[in-house]
């Protein structure tokens, strides 16, 4: 897979998670129905962890949330860890 392809794709996830932690935000300040905790995390795991962690802190949002406050970040982590490998491995080139 080419850099340029995978930019683009996690670029996508990370602004959907981003805007899907914006949205459950306003939807809790109005009292409205409420994106499931389960997609929220599914957004981070499937690549859009550093848009869902930046949602996290610039919405104030789910941060006191252990399932939040420490799988996000290592979600991160793996998704970095995981790029590195497949980079190292030949499957991402530049």
């Amino acid at each position: 897979m080419h850099y340029g392809l995978l930019v683009k794709v996690l670029l996508l996830l990370n602004v959907y998670a981003f805007g899907l932690y914006g949205v459950d935000k306003s939807r809790a300040k109005k009292d409205q129905w409420r994106i499931p905790e389960a997609r929220l995390l599914w957004a981070a795991g499937l690549g859009g962890s550093v848009g869902a962690l930046l949602g996290m802190y610039v919405f104030h949002h789910k941060t006191r949330k252990r399932a939040f406050a420490w799988g996000v970040p290592a979600m991160l982590a793996a998704q970095i860890l995981l790029i590195v490998v497949l980079t190292q491995m030949g499957i991402i080139y530049p």
